[in-house]
């Protein structure tokens, strides 16, 4: 079972010293293999380093290979190890999730990568449920797996990351319920949506559409709109306090570097009141060409970007 992306490593055995020699390499989502520079960091340390992960059935390294370089570089014989029990293609999905959460950062290349092979390993699993694993946005695993080739099994239900599985044609289940209560109309709603497969709400509607003699499979009329998944800051600070909390940024360099420019060249309306005052008459020009020129940039930039999301 593979857990969520921001669960506690809860259900793993205690920790217990094992051979070096009895380990199997990893199967690392790392596509340029283990960082020297890392290595030799890790094995200067003086402290104790985490427990390795491994994959039981195995003895395969899940997380911690180039701690188990830095041991052999110290001269021991033996590691901690937590146990993972679990299909291959769950520890390789576990190997993702460790790597994205700590340690050596994983490139957007690694990540893409292990994205499309979940996808092939797990092709229920949602596109957000992918995308909390390997440090992702949804709409880029998206991409990821209608252009891959791999010939995966196709579903027609996707598992989510709250564990639900909800299917892709919604029509399907409805046209199962509407069967079941021709079959039975005395039928509660509670058994109605357990032999159909729906939820409660959907069976409610489908009864509810039957009754007026409309479509049940047809879905919700369109003047209610969806509720959102969150609400989307406005104000600037909360703005790029989320965008900090995103991997897809954090994780790689671009992204950092992007992070840092929002910080430290942005300013709200109405908090540059003190540096206004602060500029000599002298320098009122030069000072005013730069913001004029940090603003035009800006403004290219937000351009390019909406013109990215918006190609038409």
């Amino acid at each position: 079972m593979i857990r969520a992306p921001d669960s506690p490593a809860g259900g793993l055995d205690a920790p217990c010293l094992v051979q070096l020699a009895s380990l199997r390499p990893a199967d690392s989502p790392r596509l340029g293999g283990e960082d020297a520079d890392h290595l030799i960091r890790l094995a200067g340390l003086e402290t104790a380093l985490p427990p390795i992960l491994v994959h039981r059935q195995t003895m395969r390294v899940i997380d911690g290979m180039h701690r188990v370089r830095a041991a052999a570089m110290r001269g021991q014989d033996t590691i901690e190890v937590r146990f993972f029990d679990g299909s291959e293609a769950d520890a390789f999905v576990r190997a993702v999730q460790e790597n994205v959460a700590h340690g050596l950062p994983l490139s957007l290349a690694d990540r893409k990568a292990a994205a499309e092979r979940i996808i092939a390993s797990h092709p229920m699993l949602s596109d957000r449920a992918i995308a909390a694993c390997a440090g992702l946005a949804a709409k880029t695993v998206g991409a990821v797996r209608r252009r891959s080739s791999a010939d995966s099994p196709r579903s027609n239900e996707r598992l989510g990351v709250d564990g639900r599985l909800r299917p892709l044609d919604g029509g399907a289940g409805r046209r199962r319920a509407s069967e079941v209560i021709a079959a039975n109309p005395d039928a509660s709603i509670r058994e109605i949506a357990r032999a159909a497969g729906v939820s409660l709400g959907t069976a409610h509607d489908v009864r509810h559409r039957l009754l007026r003699g409309s479509d049940p499979a047809l879905t919700r009329p369109a003047r209610i709109p969806p509720a959102p998944v969150r609400p989307e800051p406005k104000d600037s600070p909360s703005i790029l306090q989320t965008l900090r909390k995103d991997p897809s940024l954090r994780l790689t360099d671009p992204g950092r570097e992007l992070l840092r420019l929002l910080h430290s060249r942005s300013i709200a309306v109405g908090d540059w009141q003190d540096l206004v005052d602060a500029v000599p008459p002298h320098c009122a020009d030069s000072v005013a060409r730069l913001a004029r020129d940090c603003a035009e940039a800006w403004g290219q930039f937000a351009a390019e970007l909406q013109r990215r999301e918006n190609p038409g």
